[in-house]
């Protein structure tokens, strides 16, 4: 099954609703990164709320969301376009740890809950729109459900999952939103209570096969599937790109390059995609400076 993304509505209730895939991008950031297995879990957790939150955006808007609470990983961060495509990556991708109550990976431990959860969004004006809260648990989607709540006035439920398994590969990914609409009743709300309660990892479900559409039907028997989306992890870095970024280094820094080390690697930060430049490469990005100049 392909990683994908599908939202609905309720019927006869103000209840939007969404639900995404996204184990086959969660394993390809997984191996891009190097990420062991709770780093693995905190990146592919964001990734899926990413998603679902950049899929309300316009085609021309970008959604990046920066995650540090002071814990082991360190910064974590998302960039999507509401296209489908995510790129992403964490502070520390060797974090392993396990709550030794529960068995399970620690995510909570790894992020912290001494820091923040920010929303940039990017709409082509002049200043993007950022917004931020303290971070509640570390646990990601408690904290998505925060973020609506605080930051957009809206009663929201997030639930998302990562499932690792023992060769550190990813076996299943995803989540899913619940929000209450603005002219949602008490009869709503507690109808969506009682939807959540006891409701199983949404992780196990798509281990067992579970498609979107099915954990919707699963929460709400009365929903109504209204679009979906194709989901992938992708980066748009390229050789040209960093050509621009060191001409910002300035002549000189490059001069010292060149006699120094005769040449240098760059790495994106997103995709781990290594770019070499030659002696020959850096000459002419400076032959390029002293023309434009």
């Amino acid at each position: 099954m392909k990683d994908y993304l599908v939202r609905g509505t309720v019927k006869n209730r103000a209840i939007r609703v969404m639900a995404c895939k996204t184990t086959d991008l969660v394993e390809v950031a997984r191996q891009k990164h190097d990420l062991w297995p709770t780093s693995s879990a905190a990146l592919g957790r964001m990734m899926s709320a990413t998603l679902m939150m950049g899929s309300m955006l316009k085609d021309n808007e970008k959604l990046t969301v920066v995650i540090n609470g002071g814990g082991p990983i360190g910064t974590m961060l998302c960039v999507t376009q509401g296209d489908g495509r995510i790129r992403g990556f964490v502070g520390d991708p060797h974090c392993m740890f396990t709550n030794n109550r529960t068995g399970k990976l620690d995510v909570g431990y790894a992020v912290g809950t001494q820091g923040y959860l920010q929303v940039v969004r990017d709409m082509g004006l002049k200043e993007p729109f950022t917004s931020q809260i303290p971070l509640q648990t570390g646990e990601i989607g408690d904290d998505f459900t925060a973020y609506y709540a605080y930051s957009e006035q809206t009663p929201s439920a997030v639930s998302l999952g990562v499932l690792v398994g023992v060769e550190n590969e990813i076996l299943a990914s995803g989540g899913f939103m619940v929000q209450m609409l603005p002219e949602a009743t008490d009869e709503d709300v507690a109808y969506v209570e009682e939807a959540l309660k006891d409701f199983p990892a949404v992780s196990s479900l798509i281990h067992e096969g579970s498609s979107p559409e099915d954990i919707l039907r699963k929460l709400f028997s009365d929903v109504e599937i209204l679009g979906s989306q194709d989901l992938c992890f992708e980066c748009p870095c390229s050789k040209a790109s960093f050509e621009a970024g060191l001409m910002t280094l300035g002549k000189q820094e490059l001069l010292d390059m060149i006699a120094k080390d005769h040449g240098c690697e760059v790495t994106c930060q997103f995709c781990n995609t290594k770019y070499q430049f030659s002696e020959t490469d850096l000459l002419q990005l400076v032959a390029d400076m002293e023309k434009s100049s």
